[in-house]
């Protein structure tokens, strides 16, 4: 329950970050609520996860998930740069989060 946990509050934070680069083109109070309710949950479930967890795995992989996801999202939603070499770190700090939680 705790990895589920923390992937959620990983998810949290990708929609934090989605909603910050909404908020520089379109400040509505929706999208506000959107940003606060995304860092919000994402600190909270980060918080839940850490009670059974390493704090540098946690922190580790809760980082690793929401840099990640962001680029991602940036890639999608925002038309940011699709180089492979920015694909290729992508998918590298991802198997390192994966690597602390087979280690961890």
């Amino acid at each position: 329950m705790d990895w589920l946990m923390l992937f959620a509050a990983g998810c949290c934070e990708m929609l934090g970050v989605a909603m910050l680069g909404k908020l520089q083109r379109d400040r509505t109070w929706q999208t506000f609520c959107l940003f606060l309710l995304g860092f919000g949950g994402s600190l909270l479930l980060l918080s839940q996860a850490m009670k059974t967890l390493p704090m540098g795995t946690a922190y580790a992989v809760w980082t690793g998930i929401g840099a990640s996801g962001g680029a991602v999202l940036g890639m999608l939603l925002y038309g940011e740069g699709r180089e492979l070499r920015r694909i290729i770190c992508i998918v590298m700090i991802l198997g390192a989060a994966v690597g602390l939680k087979l280690l961890g």
